[in-house]
């Protein structure tokens, strides 16, 4: 599908951001000014406060999403606390435009809810917003349900879909069906751009994983990712770690 990828690469301007900026000082914006999609399903992964869920965000609003998620049709806000690096960055488009999208941040995802329930009020007797997303409020299912029913229920495919850490309110095994999800919406021409700590997500196969650092950002193989190495470890040591992390050595 390299061909048929909504976003092909994006730039950044980094020449553009004030020297005062905190942006100037972030590990993503300062080692990189380029960065190429050639998979359908690109994941950013790394320790907090790197710039993955910023450059996220930015490529979110300069494809034309809100900021506070949802698809394009969403306008509301909450309160305005986005970053100004989308001011900065370019997306280089593929041919083909997209007939489904949204950006999914997990951070903001009440407020989404919130606005799904108030517009279904408004818009009433028209078919309710909420039909997309399982069928009823948000607000009234459960974390982790609400997220799968986006995924299953509003997710349609030949879209272009942005999310922010999908996985904080699933467990191992509704992560493990988000794989399958991806797979089949992959299958319909989607394009995915994640920000992730999961290393049962980035374990998609064939995907195309960037890890940022304090000192780079690099394409690195799933098995030689921090996280999988982190993980594997405790897992393979778990009594000695946790001894050690909680002084239980005596």
């Amino acid at each position: 599908m390299t061909n048929n990828l909504y976003i092909k690469s994006l730039r950044i301007n980094y020449h553009q951001i004030p020297k005062f900026d905190y942006l100037s000082s972030l590990s993503i914006i300062k080692n990189v000014k380029q960065l190429e999609f050639h998979r359908p399903i690109t994941f950013f992964v790394g320790e907090n406060g790197l710039g993955k869920s910023t450059l996220i965000e930015a490529i979110a609003i300069k494809w034309g999403f809100n900021p506070e998620g949802g698809s394009k049709n969403f306008t509301f806000s909450t309160r305005n606390t986005e970053s100004d690096l989308y001011k900065y960055i370019d997306l280089v488009k593929g041919i083909h435009y997209p007939k489904d999208g949204y950006f999914l941040r997990s951070e903001s995802l009440y407020n989404v809810a919130t606005n799904i329930d108030d517009l279904d009020l408004i818009e009433c007797p028209a078919p309710p917003i909420s039909g997309g997303y399982g069928g009823k409020s948000l607000h009234s299912q459960s974390h982790g349900e609400s997220f799968l029913n986006i995924f299953f229920k509003r997710f349609g495919g030949n879209g272009i879909y942005i999310l922010d850490e999908p996985e904080s309110a699933l467990s191992p095994v509704s992560q493990m069906s988000l794989l399958i999800r991806l797979k089949e919406l992959v299958e319909l021409n989607s394009q995915f751009i994640i920000a992730t700590h999961s290393p049962i997500l980035l374990s998609y196969p064939g995907a195309q994983i960037y890890e940022i650092t304090e000192n780079s950002i690099s394409l690195t193989p799933y098995n030689k990712t921090g996280h999988y190495l982190v993980m594997k470890d405790f897992f393979n040591n778990t009594e000695r770690i946790v001894s050690s992390l909680l002084n239980l050595e005596n």
